[in-house]
């Protein structure tokens, strides 16, 4: 009998949690996973007292399905996804939804969705943040895509996401590949995010000499003001955490930073879009040279190690000129992210709901912030500035913890303790104010070299100009 409200494909981590968080809500449940082992043991497990229905395929979980027929997809990004379509859609009717929850490309959902919506099926393509413990009890959700079937999804996903203030974190995002292309973002600020604090983390513990029970606290403290986030919370209760021998386990775990692609994904679509997404291509670029471990053994044998740590005396001062920076450099992060989201909106020809972009992640996702309120608050001013470094609010803040992020990056940069991010992200800043920078001497150059012309700063912008640098410097109009 046909009475099931979703249907689920894949029983992973992420698949049985949002299964489970969509059964306390009342939501009757086909679920699939292509190990069928794998789906009897989840239903011994789970299926006592809920309405949770075993199907061995497809097309079993198709024919449990009430019309119009919802059908989540919880598999790996790319091929698997691929193959599941593939299998389902000759199954499905017109009206019928896909919806595919992973990490995959947006543009592979944009292709998704407009070859589906030639079958008149809906698909959705939604990003899902917040980890186990998220999609269990309150998931940030990002789903773009048809919008026919939003009304139907809607009630469903938004009663199973997080929220802020009675505010669900699952609102619409946009056609085709929009809440992909968000969740793409969020993951490289997360990047960002993660990699600001492993830094202030190896300048606490490698310049400043402090201990992992003093850096936890520190973090704790933090928490409690303007860096309060689910990243600050849990550093600290990763400082703390002792392993067996009574040593900080963090100290025993290898210095060797995986990945999956969408930090990648993020700097590459940056580029293609000529956003200056330095910080997050910076927290990539760490990643990748974490990977070279045997390369940096050998390399810290041939080149010496790092100067000294700080005497004592100046580690107070150097504690709070960490923590500005660590602000400071998420302000950048966040500015340049929603500077990705406005280029990639004007691309697409989406329309970008900025604000509740912030509201989705302010609770239920890794990088929800406190600051995030603020971000929204900024989008909903008349008219909206131009980058979040320009809005009352972020340029007061920044101004005020300038002075202990400069001091914090010459405290990298004296003690030889490598600080990417927080770095890149002060040089970003720097370039973002400067009214009159150093690209005149690249024009210049370039005009040298390749005759590739350049514009005056007291002519109509629309001229353009060559000089005949070699020869007797005459400067020509070009037409």
């Amino acid at each position: 009998m046909s009475t099931a409200d979703i249907g689920i494909i894949g029983l992973g981590v992420m698949g049985v949690n949002l299964a489970l968080n969509l059964s306390d809500k009342g939501f009757r449940l086909s679920v699939y996973n292509r190990t069928t082992a794998v789906t009897s043991e989840f239903v011994a497990a789970h299926g006592a007292g809920r309405a949770i229905a075993a199907a061995d395929s497809p097309q079993q979980l198709v024919s449990q399905l009430a019309r119009p027929r919802i059908i989540l997809l919880m598999v790996t990004a790319g091929r698997a996804v691929e193959a599941v379509i593939g299998q389902l859609q000759p199954l499905l009717e017109p009206g019928d939804i896909v919806i595919d929850g992973g990490n995959s490309n947006y543009r592979d959902s944009q292709r998704r969705c407009r070859e589906l919506a030639g079958k008149g099926i809906h698909f959705v393509g939604m990003g899902v943040s917040g980890g186990e413990a998220g999609a269990r009890h309150g998931p940030s959700l990002m789903p773009g895509g048809a919008a026919a079937a939003w009304p139907t999804i809607r009630p469903m996903f938004q009663a199973i996401a997080a929220a802020v203030d009675g505010v669900p974190c699952c609102q619409w995002l946009g056609d085709g590949g929009a809440g992909h292309y968000v969740k793409m973002v969020h993951n490289g600020i997360e990047y960002g995010d993660m990699q600001l604090i492993a830094e202030v983390c190896h300048l606490m513990q490698h310049a400043l000499g402090m201990s992992h029970a003093a850096m936890a606290d520190t973090f704790a403290e933090w928490n409690a003001g303007r860096l309060e986030s689910y990243l600050i919370e849990i550093t600290s209760h990763i400082l703390r955490q002792r392993d067996r021998d009574g040593s900080p386990l963090v100290d025993h775990i290898l210095d060797r930073a995986g990945q999956k692609g969408t930090g990648v994904w993020t700097a590459q679509d940056a580029l293609d879009h000529a956003v200056p997404l330095t910080l997050i291509g910076e927290a990539v670029h760490a990643r990748m040279l974490s990977a070279r471990k045997a390369e940096r053994v050998a390399a810290a044998a041939l080149l010496g190690s790092p100067p000294a740590r700080l005497p004592e005396a100046v580690r107070t001062a150097s504690l709070a000129a960490l923590h500005d920076a660590l602000y400071a450099a998420k302000l950048v992060s966040y500015t340049q992210g929603f500077m990705l989201l406005q280029a990639a909106a004007e691309a697409e020809d989406w329309v970008l709901p900025y604000g509740d972009i912030a509201q989705l992640w302010r609770a239920g996702c890794i990088i929800r912030s406190r600051f995030l309120d603020d971000i929204k608050t900024s989008f909903a001013r008349q008219p909206v500035p131009p980058s979040l470094l320009q809005d009352p609010f972020f340029v007061a803040e920044i101004k005020a913890v300038e002075p202990g992020w400069r001091q914090a990056v010459m405290l990298a940069v004296g003690s030889g303790v490598a600080a990417p991010a927080l770095a890149s992200a002060l040089a970003f800043y720097d370039g973002y104010r400067c009214a009159n920078g150093s690209a005149n001497i690249l024009q210049a150059q370039r005009d040298f070299f390749g005759a590739h012309s350049y514009q005056r700063t007291d002519r109509d912008g629309s001229e353009n100009f060559h000089t005949r640098w070699q020869g007797d410097g005459v400067e020509e109009k070009l037409p």
